[in-house]
């Protein structure tokens, strides 16, 4: 899609799969991007971009064709919160007082059912928050019915996460996929339906995990560092690896963080040169991950 973005965070693919909204971390700006036309703000969201902070990441309410409600996770002066934007109406505050510090701000959005809003929060620098069952710091949390009333309180479905990376649910066994960068390695974890966790890989090299998308026995992680894209390839029912990941994109476009299953079955990414690195050699953009139109990468697929 056009280019001429700053560095990007949350995407949204729209249902032609020829357009997206991606949120721009650093600007606060949400834009409407599409392969036939220049880039379009739909909104900015005011954001405090110090460190890795900023507009994190942004999801649209289960019911957007009836309220027009999308949701973001942002940085402030003083803190990390989630907030609800409407349309032509000053943002409002849906959940505040998530510790933000120098670094470990990055975090993501994702509903799992039509009422159900999982957060995933980074441990603002501080691992020793992250195990703090008092903070909101370094956890998945879920929020029931997300309103800026009498909010539910939240409730956690796994403490201890590093900088924050990426959230996505398999639609087919209805798992959630959880990717954090922790102080000595970067990790993909596992939560069932059932809650119950598990690591599913690790990478001690560090290479920065970012956003993913699953299905089907497979999860598409990018890894900011490397500037790849990998697939892990998962057993059904146990959701045990098969074997090392794959490489499915090495180099082009650049270092990209999020990813986003379209309608008609491709995967799209967003990049971060311009604060990842390449910056002068690479504009930021929204890209397809296959394009000449290949399918997701299955896990039973034979792969000689």
């Amino acid at each position: 899609m056009q280019g001429c973005l700053e560095s990007t965070s949350g995407l949204l693919m729209q249902p032609d799969s020829k357009s997206a909204l991606v949120a721009e971390r650093t600007t606060g700006a949400v834009k409407e991007v599409s392969v036939s036309a220049e880039p379009k703000v739909k909104t900015v969201i005011p954001v405090d971009p110090a460190g890795d902070g900023g507009l994190m990441d942004i999801v649209l309410s289960p019911t957007y064709s009836q309220d027009r409600l999308m949701y973001a996770y942002i940085s402030t002066p003083s803190d990390n919160r989630v907030i609800r934007v409407a349309d032509d109406d000053i943002p409002k505050d849906i959940l505040t007082g998530i510790p933000k510090g120098a670094n470990g701000n990055t975090g993501a959005l994702l509903f799992t059912s039509p009422t159900t809003l999982v957060v995933l929060t980074g441990d603002a620098g501080n691992p020793a928050m992250a195990n703090d069952p008092a903070s909101l710091a370094g956890k998945v949390i879920r929020l029931e019915q997300p309103t800026t009333l009498n909010q539910a309180p939240p409730t956690t479905a796994l403490s201890g996460v590093g900088a924050g990376g990426g959230l996505c649910t398999d639609p087919v066994d209805g798992s959630m996929y959880v990717l954090d960068r922790g102080p000595t390695a970067d990790r993909l974890q596992r939560i069932t339906k059932d809650s119950k966790v598990s690591t599913v890989w690790t990478w001690p090299d560090r290479p920065g995990v970012a956003g993913c998308a699953a299905l089907d026995g497979t999860v598409l992680v990018n890894l900011v560092n490397t500037k790849q894209t990998v697939a892990v390839h998962l057993a059904q029912g146990t959701g045990a690896v098969t074997g090392p990941p794959d490489v499915v994109r090495q180099d082009t476009h650049g270092h990209a963080w999020a990813l986003r299953m379209s309608a008609d079955g491709n995967v799209w990414g967003a990049t971060v040169n311009k604060t990842d690195g390449d910056a002068m050699k690479l504009d930021d953009v929204v890209f397809p991950l296959f394009p000449q139109g290949g399918g997701f990468p299955r896990a039973n697929e034979d792969k000689t």
